[in-house]
Protein backbone atom coordinates (compact mmCIF):
# COMPACT_ATOMS: atom_id res chain seq x y z
CA UNK A 1 0.00 0.00 0.00
CA UNK A 2 0.87 3.30 -0.86
CA UNK A 3 1.77 5.94 2.16
CA UNK A 4 1.69 9.16 1.56
CA UNK A 5 2.70 12.32 4.58
CA UNK A 6 4.12 16.05 3.62
CA UNK A 7 7.58 16.51 5.36
CA UNK A 8 7.31 20.51 5.03
CA UNK A 9 4.13 22.81 5.99
CA UNK A 10 1.64 23.77 5.54
CA UNK A 11 1.23 21.79 2.81
CA UNK A 12 -0.40 18.00 3.57
CA UNK A 13 -1.14 15.59 0.79
CA UNK A 14 -4.56 14.02 1.51
CA UNK A 15 -4.47 9.77 1.56
CA UNK A 16 -7.92 9.79 -0.57
CA UNK A 17 -6.94 11.87 -3.44
CA UNK A 18 -4.10 9.61 -3.63
CA UNK A 19 -6.39 7.57 -5.16
CA UNK A 20 -6.28 8.85 -8.72
CA UNK A 21 -3.56 6.32 -9.26
CA UNK A 22 -6.75 4.08 -9.83
CA UNK A 23 -8.40 6.43 -12.61
CA UNK A 24 -4.83 6.44 -14.18
CA UNK A 25 -4.80 2.22 -14.48
CA UNK A 26 -5.58 2.06 -18.40
CA UNK A 27 -3.40 3.66 -19.70
CA UNK A 28 0.46 3.83 -18.16
CA UNK A 29 2.81 1.86 -19.05
CA UNK A 30 5.30 -0.36 -16.59
CA UNK A 31 8.37 -1.94 -16.94
CA UNK A 32 7.11 -6.04 -15.97
CA UNK A 33 8.38 -7.11 -12.79
CA UNK A 34 6.43 -10.74 -12.82
CA UNK A 35 8.80 -13.61 -12.69
CA UNK A 36 8.02 -15.72 -14.58
CA UNK A 37 11.60 -18.19 -15.60
CA UNK A 38 12.33 -21.34 -13.48
CA UNK A 39 15.84 -22.56 -12.31
CA UNK A 40 16.85 -23.71 -15.25
CA UNK A 41 18.08 -21.84 -17.96
CA UNK A 42 17.36 -22.12 -21.99
CA UNK A 43 19.01 -24.84 -23.37
CA UNK A 44 21.94 -24.19 -25.63
CA UNK A 45 20.39 -23.35 -29.27
CA UNK A 46 16.41 -23.56 -28.31
CA UNK A 47 14.06 -20.46 -28.29
CA UNK A 48 11.26 -19.88 -26.15
CA UNK A 49 8.81 -17.16 -27.15
CA UNK A 50 6.31 -15.82 -24.65
CA UNK A 51 2.92 -13.71 -23.39
CA UNK A 52 1.88 -12.71 -20.28
CA UNK A 53 -0.95 -10.86 -19.31
CA UNK A 54 -0.55 -9.46 -16.15
CA UNK A 55 -1.66 -7.00 -13.38
CA UNK A 56 0.51 -4.86 -11.31
CA UNK A 57 -1.69 -3.99 -8.16
CA UNK A 58 -0.35 -1.35 -5.58
CA UNK A 59 -3.38 -1.73 -2.77
CA UNK A 60 -3.60 1.90 -1.34
CA UNK A 61 -4.90 3.03 -4.83
CA UNK A 62 -7.29 0.44 -4.88
CA UNK A 63 -8.87 1.39 -1.98
CA UNK A 64 -9.00 5.19 -1.73
CA UNK A 65 -10.37 5.93 -5.49
CA UNK A 66 -13.55 7.60 -5.02
CA UNK A 67 -15.27 10.11 -6.84
CA UNK A 68 -13.92 13.45 -4.74
CA UNK A 69 -10.45 12.64 -6.55
CA UNK A 70 -12.83 12.72 -10.04
CA UNK A 71 -14.55 15.86 -9.34
CA UNK A 72 -11.04 17.39 -8.41
CA UNK A 73 -9.32 16.79 -11.40
CA UNK A 74 -12.36 17.69 -13.76
CA UNK A 75 -12.75 20.98 -11.87
CA UNK A 76 -8.88 21.69 -12.06
CA UNK A 77 -8.86 20.43 -15.89
CA UNK A 78 -11.84 22.71 -17.01
CA UNK A 79 -10.67 25.79 -15.61
CA UNK A 80 -7.00 24.81 -16.88
CA UNK A 81 -8.99 24.37 -20.57
CA UNK A 82 -10.90 27.54 -20.32
CA UNK A 83 -7.78 29.81 -19.88
CA UNK A 84 -8.72 30.79 -16.32
CA UNK A 85 -5.89 31.82 -13.72
CA UNK A 86 -5.43 28.37 -11.53
CA UNK A 87 -3.80 28.90 -8.43
CA UNK A 88 -2.02 27.00 -5.91
CA UNK A 89 -4.14 24.32 -3.94
CA UNK A 90 -4.29 21.37 -2.17
CA UNK A 91 -6.29 19.76 -4.87
CA UNK A 92 -3.56 20.69 -6.95
CA UNK A 93 -0.70 19.16 -4.27
CA UNK A 94 -2.54 16.30 -4.37
CA UNK A 95 -2.85 15.44 -8.29
CA UNK A 96 0.81 15.91 -8.48
CA UNK A 97 1.49 13.51 -5.92
CA UNK A 98 -0.88 11.54 -7.11
CA UNK A 99 0.79 11.48 -10.97
CA UNK A 100 4.40 11.03 -9.13
CA UNK A 101 2.63 7.65 -7.50
CA UNK A 102 1.33 6.49 -10.79
CA UNK A 103 4.97 6.85 -12.28
CA UNK A 104 6.43 4.61 -9.42
CA UNK A 105 3.84 2.44 -8.53
CA UNK A 106 0.72 2.39 -10.94
CA UNK A 107 -2.19 0.18 -10.76
CA UNK A 108 -2.61 -1.09 -14.21
CA UNK A 109 -3.09 -4.39 -16.69
CA UNK A 110 0.38 -5.31 -18.14
CA UNK A 111 1.01 -7.26 -21.41
CA UNK A 112 4.59 -8.31 -23.02
CA UNK A 113 6.14 -10.26 -25.80
CA UNK A 114 9.26 -11.90 -25.26
CA UNK A 115 12.09 -13.92 -27.38
CA UNK A 116 14.99 -16.31 -25.12
CA UNK A 117 17.70 -17.73 -26.56
CA UNK A 118 19.89 -20.89 -25.03
CA UNK A 119 23.70 -18.89 -25.97
CA UNK A 120 26.02 -21.46 -24.25
CA UNK A 121 25.00 -24.72 -22.07
CA UNK A 122 24.35 -22.63 -18.89
CA UNK A 123 23.84 -19.25 -20.08
CA UNK A 124 20.86 -17.74 -21.89
CA UNK A 125 19.49 -14.56 -23.01
CA UNK A 126 16.19 -12.90 -23.53
CA UNK A 127 14.49 -8.72 -24.72
CA UNK A 128 10.91 -8.38 -23.94
CA UNK A 129 8.69 -5.47 -25.17
CA UNK A 130 6.18 -4.23 -22.88
CA UNK A 131 4.22 -1.69 -24.87
CA UNK A 132 6.34 1.00 -24.35
CA UNK A 133 9.18 -0.53 -22.11
CA UNK A 134 12.41 -2.13 -23.19
CA UNK A 135 13.55 -4.93 -21.30
CA UNK A 136 17.03 -7.02 -21.91
CA UNK A 137 18.17 -9.83 -19.55
CA UNK A 138 20.36 -12.86 -19.39
CA UNK A 139 19.92 -15.66 -16.68
CA UNK A 140 22.90 -17.95 -15.45
CA UNK A 141 22.22 -21.77 -14.19
CA UNK A 142 24.12 -22.15 -11.09
CA UNK A 143 22.60 -25.84 -10.61
CA UNK A 144 21.39 -28.85 -12.09
CA UNK A 145 21.54 -30.68 -15.50
CA UNK A 146 21.97 -28.57 -18.95
CA UNK A 147 20.21 -30.94 -21.34
CA UNK A 148 16.77 -30.65 -23.13
CA UNK A 149 13.65 -32.53 -23.98
CA UNK A 150 15.01 -34.37 -26.73
CA UNK A 151 18.65 -34.87 -24.82
CA UNK A 152 18.07 -35.39 -21.23
CA UNK A 153 21.11 -35.21 -19.39
CA UNK A 154 22.60 -38.19 -17.10
CA UNK A 155 20.40 -38.11 -14.14
CA UNK A 156 17.51 -35.84 -15.11
CA UNK A 157 14.36 -36.69 -13.65
CA UNK A 158 10.91 -35.25 -12.33
CA UNK A 159 11.74 -33.46 -8.55
CA UNK A 160 15.33 -32.59 -10.31
CA UNK A 161 16.52 -28.95 -8.66
CA UNK A 162 17.32 -26.48 -10.84
CA UNK A 163 18.56 -22.69 -9.36
CA UNK A 164 19.84 -19.76 -11.35
CA UNK A 165 20.42 -15.88 -11.41
CA UNK A 166 19.27 -13.51 -13.47
CA UNK A 167 19.78 -10.00 -14.13
CA UNK A 168 17.19 -7.36 -15.74
CA UNK A 169 17.85 -4.39 -16.93
CA UNK A 170 14.89 -1.76 -18.43
CA UNK A 171 14.41 1.65 -19.31
CA UNK A 172 10.79 3.51 -19.98
CA UNK A 173 9.25 7.06 -20.63
CA UNK A 174 6.22 8.18 -18.96
CA UNK A 175 4.22 10.66 -18.80
CA UNK A 176 0.36 11.79 -17.63
CA UNK A 177 -2.01 9.47 -19.48
CA UNK A 178 -4.51 11.64 -22.16
CA UNK A 179 -7.51 10.66 -20.28
CA UNK A 180 -11.07 13.02 -20.92
CA UNK A 181 -11.23 14.56 -17.15
CA UNK A 182 -6.53 15.08 -17.27
CA UNK A 183 -6.28 16.51 -20.66
CA UNK A 184 -6.22 19.45 -19.73
CA UNK A 185 -4.13 18.90 -16.19
CA UNK A 186 -1.32 17.34 -18.18
CA UNK A 187 -0.72 20.70 -19.90
CA UNK A 188 -1.18 22.96 -16.42
CA UNK A 189 1.13 20.35 -14.90
CA UNK A 190 3.57 19.42 -17.50
CA UNK A 191 5.41 16.55 -15.70
CA UNK A 192 7.82 14.79 -17.88
CA UNK A 193 9.21 11.68 -16.55
CA UNK A 194 11.73 8.79 -17.29
CA UNK A 195 13.09 5.76 -15.06
CA UNK A 196 15.95 2.82 -15.41
CA UNK A 197 15.00 -0.60 -13.67
CA UNK A 198 17.09 -3.43 -12.87
CA UNK A 199 15.91 -6.77 -11.21
CA UNK A 200 18.28 -9.45 -9.84
CA UNK A 201 16.43 -12.75 -9.39
CA UNK A 202 17.51 -15.26 -7.77
CA UNK A 203 15.33 -18.61 -8.66
CA UNK A 204 14.93 -22.30 -7.59
CA UNK A 205 12.66 -24.72 -9.21
CA UNK A 206 11.79 -28.68 -9.33
CA UNK A 207 11.12 -30.20 -12.77
CA UNK A 208 8.08 -31.70 -13.74
CA UNK A 209 8.98 -34.85 -15.81
CA UNK A 210 12.82 -34.93 -17.52
CA UNK A 211 14.32 -31.57 -18.27
CA UNK A 212 10.75 -29.70 -17.41
CA UNK A 213 8.99 -31.84 -20.36
CA UNK A 214 5.90 -31.29 -18.55
CA UNK A 215 6.72 -28.41 -16.76
CA UNK A 216 8.06 -26.60 -13.13
CA UNK A 217 7.52 -25.28 -9.94
CA UNK A 218 9.48 -22.23 -9.46
CA UNK A 219 10.21 -19.66 -6.62
CA UNK A 220 12.81 -17.26 -5.33
CA UNK A 221 13.88 -13.80 -4.23
CA UNK A 222 14.17 -10.96 -6.44
CA UNK A 223 16.24 -7.77 -5.34
CA UNK A 224 15.27 -4.10 -7.65
CA UNK A 225 16.83 -0.76 -8.20
CA UNK A 226 15.18 1.93 -9.84
CA UNK A 227 16.21 5.42 -11.41
CA UNK A 228 13.75 8.33 -11.87
CA UNK A 229 14.20 11.26 -13.21
CA UNK A 230 10.91 13.52 -13.06
CA UNK A 231 10.08 17.50 -13.54
CA UNK A 232 7.32 19.80 -14.07
CA UNK A 233 6.12 21.90 -16.18
CA UNK A 234 3.19 24.12 -15.23
CA UNK A 235 1.53 26.64 -17.48
CA UNK A 236 -1.57 28.91 -16.08
CA UNK A 237 -0.33 27.70 -12.48
CA UNK A 238 0.05 30.39 -9.73
CA UNK A 239 1.11 30.51 -6.24
CA UNK A 240 -1.87 30.62 -3.50
CA UNK A 241 -1.86 34.49 -4.12
CA UNK A 242 -2.47 34.45 -7.71
CA UNK A 243 0.31 36.70 -8.18
CA UNK A 244 3.44 34.98 -9.25
CA UNK A 245 3.00 32.28 -11.94
CA UNK A 246 5.11 29.26 -10.87
CA UNK A 247 8.51 28.66 -12.44
CA UNK A 248 8.99 24.73 -13.66
CA UNK A 249 10.62 22.35 -11.57
CA UNK A 250 14.25 21.14 -12.82
CA UNK A 251 14.62 17.78 -13.34
CA UNK A 252 15.25 15.40 -10.12
CA UNK A 253 16.53 12.63 -9.63
CA UNK A 254 15.75 9.79 -6.75
CA UNK A 255 16.76 6.12 -6.52
CA UNK A 256 14.87 3.41 -4.82
CA UNK A 257 15.88 -0.52 -3.85
CA UNK A 258 12.40 -2.94 -4.24
CA UNK A 259 12.61 -6.38 -2.34
CA UNK A 260 10.39 -9.19 -3.35
CA UNK A 261 9.61 -12.66 -4.00
CA UNK A 262 7.43 -15.09 -6.25
CA UNK A 263 5.76 -18.00 -7.39
CA UNK A 264 5.65 -19.41 -10.90
CA UNK A 265 4.30 -22.85 -12.16
CA UNK A 266 5.05 -23.73 -15.50
CA UNK A 267 2.38 -26.60 -16.51
CA UNK A 268 2.37 -28.05 -20.28
CA UNK A 269 4.25 -30.82 -22.34
CA UNK A 270 7.29 -30.36 -24.84
CA UNK A 271 6.09 -27.39 -26.80
CA UNK A 272 3.60 -25.28 -25.22
CA UNK A 273 3.40 -24.77 -21.49
CA UNK A 274 0.93 -21.74 -19.56
CA UNK A 275 2.51 -20.11 -16.54
CA UNK A 276 0.53 -18.65 -14.22
CA UNK A 277 2.88 -16.56 -11.63
CA UNK A 278 2.67 -14.09 -8.76
CA UNK A 279 5.28 -11.60 -7.23
CA UNK A 280 5.13 -9.17 -4.65
CA UNK A 281 7.51 -6.15 -3.96
CA UNK A 282 8.14 -3.82 -1.23
CA UNK A 283 9.57 -0.71 -1.71
CA UNK A 284 10.46 2.88 0.26
CA UNK A 285 10.12 5.22 -2.53
CA UNK A 286 11.77 7.90 -1.02
CA UNK A 287 10.67 11.76 -0.76
CA UNK A 288 9.68 13.75 -4.16
CA UNK A 289 9.71 17.66 -4.33
CA UNK A 290 6.58 19.66 -6.19
CA UNK A 291 6.34 22.49 -7.86
CA UNK A 292 6.13 24.87 -4.90
CA UNK A 293 9.23 23.26 -3.11
CA UNK A 294 6.95 20.92 -0.83
CA UNK A 295 8.14 17.44 -0.38
CA UNK A 296 5.58 13.99 -0.24
CA UNK A 297 7.42 10.61 0.98
CA UNK A 298 5.85 7.49 -0.61
CA UNK A 299 6.05 3.94 0.61
CA UNK A 300 4.36 0.75 -0.57
CA UNK A 301 3.69 -2.99 -1.15
CA UNK A 302 3.19 -4.26 -4.84
CA UNK A 303 1.19 -7.78 -5.96
CA UNK A 304 1.96 -8.56 -9.53
CA UNK A 305 0.38 -11.78 -10.79
CA UNK A 306 0.44 -12.72 -13.97
CA UNK A 307 -0.73 -15.39 -16.71
CA UNK A 308 1.44 -16.48 -19.74
CA UNK A 309 1.85 -18.93 -22.64
CA UNK A 310 5.26 -20.19 -23.48
CA UNK A 311 5.97 -22.04 -26.41
CA UNK A 312 9.55 -23.62 -26.71
CA UNK A 313 11.13 -24.09 -30.21
CA UNK A 314 13.97 -26.97 -30.13
CA UNK A 315 17.10 -27.36 -31.42
CA UNK A 316 16.70 -29.12 -34.66
CA UNK A 317 20.20 -29.20 -34.86
CA UNK A 318 20.76 -31.85 -32.81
Amino acid sequence: MLNFSTLSSPLRVPLGRAALLFLLAATACTAPRGITTSGKVTPQGEFRLAYNQGFNVGTAPLSKAGSAVRDAASRLGNQAGSGDTVRYSGAVSSVQTAALAYLLDPVQTTADFSIRYGVVPRLDVGYKYAFGSHVFDTQFQLLGPTGSVEDPARGAASGTTYASVGLQYAIQRAALPSLPFLSDLNNLLGLSASRHDILIPLTVSQSFGPEESIGAISYGAVYAHSWVSYGFTPSNLYDRAGGNRLPALPKQSRNFSSYGVFLNLKLGYKYVYVVPALSIYYQNYGTYTLVDGSLASLSGATFVPSLGLQFRIPNLSR
